[in-house]
């Protein structure tokens, strides 16, 4: 059986476990040409997986009520309809939340378990690392001596973001949630300061840790970290917007906000580039991605972390604990 984790229901708020139904269902098969069956062996969770379990308008249509939950995954060929894959293969997909998933050929990225662990396909080497070289390299174009922000610097893109800031010459200042994560951002990512989001003197220890103003900041978080970023950027600042996971929930509509209309008028003071991507837009640069980070994960030059959870009956628990920053690094169920 294909054990599959559908949307029950859309959360108003906060998401919960009974937004999701377990349901066993037959094992798909590939009909037709082109298609391919796929064991799933690892399934990522990301942050994006809640804004698709709205009911609105965005870059991807929601996940709809009774449909499984999306999610990139790492598998192994079982049946094939394409001469080119062939079972036993191992493949990067979209496989969601399930044990199987049938998936066209021309969506499937073949995977070199020797040059890198599985794990690393879904996290540094994966859409995670992808999304930061794409967002801090195309948009934010750092140059040696700047100064580079990151909002969720010890996530699986913020991490990334962080060593390849400081690769390019850059400072680069850390923001993530809590004293132990502000460590792991120095420690173990080699940032040259961080601050912790939770802090009520966020704004005047961020001003302290950018002496210089901040010339990429590197959106992650919105929220009340924005308002501390928008004073401190400097005239031609860059701002990739990658996600805002404060207002995934629908909890930052305040009436008496106002940094967006402060950052409007510093967009044009400053001449300012603040740029909303999605990954896939740079998907032209994805070899390129590779052959300039996977060498580096192979000899311990970039680091990642990870957070695997055992059980795919787990995925929903450990999600809500993604949401709430609980997980330490890039988030991944092994499925079996």
């Amino acid at each position: 059986m294909n054990r599959q984790w559908q949307l029950a229901r859309r959360p108003e708020a906060e998401p919960t476990v009974d937004d999701f139904r377990l349901v066993s269902l037959d094992i798909p098969e590939p009909r037709e040409a082109g298609e391919v069956l796929v064991r799933n062996r690892l399934l990522s969770l990301d942050p994006y997986m809640r804004w698709r379990m709205n009911d609105a308008k965005s870059y991807a249509r929601p996940v709809g009520i009774g449909e499984v939950m999306v999610g990139a995954t790492v598998g192994e060929i079982v049946r094939s309809n394409d001469p080119s894959f062939v079972p036993g293969d191992l493949v990067l997909a979209g496989g969601g939340w399930q044990d199987y998933a049938v998936v066209r050929s021309e969506a499937l990225r073949k995977i070199d378990a020797a040059a890198a662990s599985e794990t690393a396909y879904l996290g540094v080497l994966g859409g995670p690392g992808f999304t930061a070289y794409a967002g801090l390299m195309k948009i934010g174009e750092p140059r040696p001596g700047e100064t580079v922000v990151v909002g969720a610097a010890t996530g699986p893109v913020g991490s990334l973001v962080v060593q390849l800031a400081k690769a390019a010459g850059c400072r680069a200042v850390a923001i993530a949630g809590g004293a132990e994560k502000c460590r792991l951002a120095v420690e173990k990512f080699g940032a040259d300061a961080a601050v912790d989001h939770r802090d009520p003197d966020l704004a005047a220890k961020l001003a302290i840790a950018c002496p210089r103003g901040i010339d990429v900041y590197f959106e992650n978080i919105g929220g009340r970290v924005l308002d501390a970023v928008i004073p401190l950027l400097n005239p031609f600042a860059r701002v990739p917007v990658c996600g805002l996971i404060s207002q995934y929930n629908g909890l930052e509509q305040r009436s008496d906000a106002t940094p967006l209309a402060q950052l409007m008028q510093d967009t044009l003071v400053k001449r300012l580039l603040v740029r909303g991507f999605i990954v896939t837009d740079y998907n032209a640069y994805r070899d390129e991605f590779l052959a300039l980070v996977a060498p580096k994960v192979k000899s311990g030059a970039i680091v990642s972390l990870e957070d695997v959870v055992e059980g795919l009956a787990n995925a929903p628990s450990a999600f809500l604990g993604l949401l709430k920053g609980l997980n330490k690094g890039k988030l991944i169920i092994r499925i079996d």
